[in-house]
């Protein structure tokens, strides 16, 4: 008689069982007996028990696999909802949850942290950083946070206005808080920070807004820094920055960097993806876009201008640069690579190969060797026009010349959204494929014929009017056809696709997959589905009610499983884009939490509905009205939406009550008199004659809402 098979329920207890008693209880206070290699060893274990999610991407490797059975392809239509929590900001969620010993902790936007039992879904406490509202001008995509770091006895996170926190993980009070970033420059955090041999190492974002990137590592008991890495050189004339990075940058960074870079601060944001190999005891940051992005105007159109969107390999002890794979040398369409970098061991030529996976923006995907950055393969993971490929022995890519945009303006794909953002992806080694939440979204490239840098405000360095939609319903349908999303289950050692899913518009939320055969996704809808890993057949769906970009965790307590969410519409593609499925005002951001046979109720969530169009009685113009067209697409387009149609994560400006009078618009446009809401004085860029103007191109708008609801204009 054969051995009996485990039962998906024993699986989990046994899991529990194996690694439920850790080396060190995360949540210590850290200083009572145990040693900072200790903590840092309970934290590697922590990672192995799968009935914790502790850390961003569910282990270092960051898979975000789970090896938990007991929801699976047999059992999952059996998933109902057990609670679900409603937080107090309605701007971008793009949390993953982290969950410890049956508490979740969960940040949202505005940088702020919830505690919450994880059973029941009571708020155990909460922490408010306070980041000034006005502070929220300075993103480029909104004011979302996706996450936090757990560590012996406290947590940490950024803040929005450039921070880093430490609070008492048992009672949310602040153990230290450090300034990360020059908080007089457009610098932000969104990302999670990463917990690597008892340092604290944070990025920060701002590149379309004119900064110079780096990462940072601060002692995690005291906040003290301990090296800080500079992803693209300074002035020259400055000297030394006292990083460790400052020989690389002079011999190899440096020199493929022409013109005046510095003044436009070169970009190279490290904003989101940080991961630290245990086997190889090595550090990978993927390094963002270049500011401006036009690489004539910011290098003179020559050099590679390293590290821009590359993958760094760093000593984690001193930050010392090891070694460097780019993707995109000397970038010009926003092409990033500071999405999810995933470790692995997968065949390569018949053997087992330590590897490194990345799905960037701009569309291939790659498999990199992590111990010499040697580029293995790469394969387009969707529709592409601006390489054909890339040249395995050079590791560069094989490009169009005419996708430089060189003559006059050029369509290409995937655009500056990406074929794949921020929205995490995952990797299952049990059916050996990478699930990639893929946008389709092209973008109009032409250069600037007048680029002048202003201090504070987007660079891109491109042209930047015409950027609103046609009036005609008829081409707003065909373009509107032209962006989609999918969910791509993609072979990495074949470079192929193995199944996918479409979506009809793109931005769709982050990806987890379960031992138990399932990968759940939420999409820009609401709809929170399990399909199965293998095949991907949907096996069970449930409509929150609001949209999901988040990734989902799932954990155990007791003889349960759970699955949860943050759901929450916001950043870049809502912000700049008018062809959101559902616009309107957007209700508050929430958390929900599923396992099997749950028998809760799902909120039902009420659309807001908008305010009417509100043009004002006067006429203006013609002339006037051009003039405030041209000053809207310059300045405001980027967060109150192309056409001054918004999505409704910030307000629509047609709609707004201010409209109608000329004082009440200039009190917000030049005087700032809603500065805490984010709605800064742009009295900096603007006169008062060009706030009128402003003020004359909406009201146009205005005029053509108010005839497209069926009343009559004023």
């Amino acid at each position: 008689m054969g051995k009996p098979r485990l039962t998906a329920m024993a699986t989990v207890l046994m899991a529990v069982a194996l690694y439920g008693c850790s080396a060190s209880d995360l949540t210590g206070n850290g200083s009572g007996g145990g040693s900072a290699d200790d903590a840092w060893t309970g934290l590697l274990e922590a990672t192995k028990n799968p009935a914790d999610w502790v850390t961003y991407g569910g282990t270092f490797d960051e898979q975000r696999f789970s090896r938990l059975t007991a929801i699976n392809d047999k059992t999952v239509a059996r998933l109902g909802a057990a609670w679900w929590f409603e937080f107090d900001t309605n701007r971008a969620q793009e949390s993953t949850p982290l969950e410890y010993q049956g508490v979740l902790y969960v940040t949202t936007a505005w940088s702020k942290v919830y505690a919450l039992d994880a059973k029941s879904g009571k708020q155990l406490w909460f922490y408010d950083p306070q980041v000034p509202g006005e502070y929220g001008a300075k993103g480029c995509c909104d004011v979302g946070n996706r996450g936090a770091a757990i560590y012996d006895g406290k947590l940490y996170f950024g803040t929005f206005d450039g921070r880093l926190i430490a609070l008492d993980i048992k009672t949310g009070k602040p153990a230290w808080s450090v300034v990360t970033v020059d908080q007089s420059k457009t610098y932000t955090i969104t990302g999670a920070p990463r917990i690597v041999k008892g340092k604290v190492v944070i990025g920060n974002g701002g590149a379309e807004l004119g900064v110079r990137g780096y990462v940072t590592a601060y002692d995690a008991q005291t906040g003290k820094q301990a090296w800080r890495f500079y992803t693209v050189p300074g002035n020259p004339a400055d000297g030394p920055d006292n990083a460790a990075s400052d020989p690389v940058l002079k011999d190899k960074a440096g020199k493929t960097w022409f013109g005046e870079y510095w003044k436009n601060g070169g970009g190279g944001t490290v904003w989101d993806s940080i991961v630290y190999d245990a086997e190889l005891d090595q550090l990978y940051i993927g390094v963002g876009n270049g500011s401006p992005w036009n690489h004539k105007i910011r290098s003179q159109g020559k050099g590679d201008n390293l590290f821009l969107s590359s993958i760094v390999a760093l000593n984690p002890d001193t930050g010392a640069y090891l070694w460097h794979y780019q993707g995109t040398p000397g970038e010009t369409w926003d092409y990033t690579h500071t999405q999810t970098i995933t470790l692995a061991t997968l065949p390569v030529d018949g053997k087992p190969r330590k590897v490194l996976m990345q799905a960037p923006k701009n569309g291939f995907f790659y498999v990199v060797d992590r111990q010499s950055g040697k580029l293995l393969s790469a394969k387009n993971y969707v529709d592409v026009n601006w390489a054909s490929g890339y040249d395995l022995k050079t590791g560069r890519p094989i490009e169009k010349p005419e996708a430089r945009y060189p003559k006059g303006p050029v369509v290409v794909t995937p655009g500056a959204l990406g074929a794949h953002n921020w929205q995490p992806m995952a990797f299952s080694p049990q059916t050996g494929l990478a699930y990639i939440p893929g946008n389709h979204a092209l973008f109009g490239y032409e250069n600037a014929g007048d680029f002048q840098r202003r201090d504070g405000r987007w660079n891109l360095g491109i042209k930047s009017d015409d950027t609103s939609p046609p009036d005609d319903p008829k081409a707003v349908a065909g373009i509107r056809k032209m962006l989609s999303g999918r969910l791509i289950a993609w072979d990495p050692v074949r470079q192929k696709e193995a199944w996918g899913f479409d979506y009809p518009e793109p931005w769709n939320g982050g990806v987890l997959t379960t031992a138990g055969n399932l990968v759940f996704q939420g999409d820009t809808r609401g709809n929170f589905r399990a399909f199965a890993a293998d095949s991907g057949k949907v096996l069970w769906s449930a409509n929150v009610g609001i949209p999901i970009m988040a990734a989902p965790i799932t954990f155990a307590l007791g003889n349960d499983q759970y699955v949860a969410v943050v759901a929450g519409y916001g950043g870049a593609y809502a912000l700049t884009s008018s062809f959101n499925d559902d616009p309107g005002p957007r209700p508050n951001g929430r958390i929900f939490v599923f396992r099997l046979d749950a028998k809760g109720t799902l909120p039902k969530i009420e659309k807001i509905v908008a305010a009417p169009a509100n043009p004002p009685a006067e006429m203006f113009p013609p002339a006037q009205v051009t003039h405030g067209r041209h000053l809207y697409e310059r300045d405001c387009w980027v967060c109150h939406g192309p056409g001054a149609i918004s999505s409704g994560v910030v307000p629509d400006l047609r709609r707004s009550g201010a409209l109608t009078s000329a004082e009440a618009w200039q009190a917000v446009v030049i005087d700032g008199a809603l500065k805490d809401r984010g709605m800064v004085s742009f009295a900096k860029y603007l006169s008062k004659q060009d706030a009128e103007d402003l003020r004359a191109y909406v009201a146009d708008r205005a005029r053509l809402l108010q005839q497209q609801e069926g009343k009559k204009p004023q």
